[in-house]
């Protein structure tokens, strides 16, 4: 491989475990989003709760792209649409232009079986 830098990430749309392709082994950080449950929330609007838990979800495809700044490819992987949301705003983001970014359709899998597909599509591309 090159000296260019590799993250996969597996997600959906509660949890995002970043692997960096730079050690072995792939260490893993995992980014979860914040939790929209509301012990006060009985009396609110459905409108309201639908607006708090964009804002939340926002919040988490912001924090997954300032990690995600750093690297010049990544693979979007996971069971949910939430790998092409995340890929739709990077997408309308001119600071990602020159990173290769890809998405790929996958079950929900094991810390080693994340890892493995991360080692396994890198070595491919």
């Amino acid at each position: 491989m090159d000296n260019a830098k590799y993250l996969g990430i597996w997600m959906d749309h509660s949890v995002a475990y970043m692997m960096g392709l730079s050690t072995d082994p792939i260490e893993t950080k995992i980014i979860k989003t914040k939790s929209t449950y509301d012990e006060h929330s009985t009396g609110r609007g459905e409108n309201q709760m639908h607006n708090k838990e964009q804002n939340v979800q926002a919040g988490f495809y912001k924090e997954l792209s300032e990690y995600i700044i750093g690297y010049d490819k990544v693979i979007l992987f996971g069971p949910t649409n939430a790998k092409v949301e995340l890929l739709n705003i990077l997408k309308a983001d001119h600071h990602f232009d020159k990173i290769k970014i890809e998405v790929e359709q996958t079950d929900k899998m094991t810390e080693n079986q994340q890892h493995a597909f991360v080692r396994e599509y890198f070595t491919k591309n």
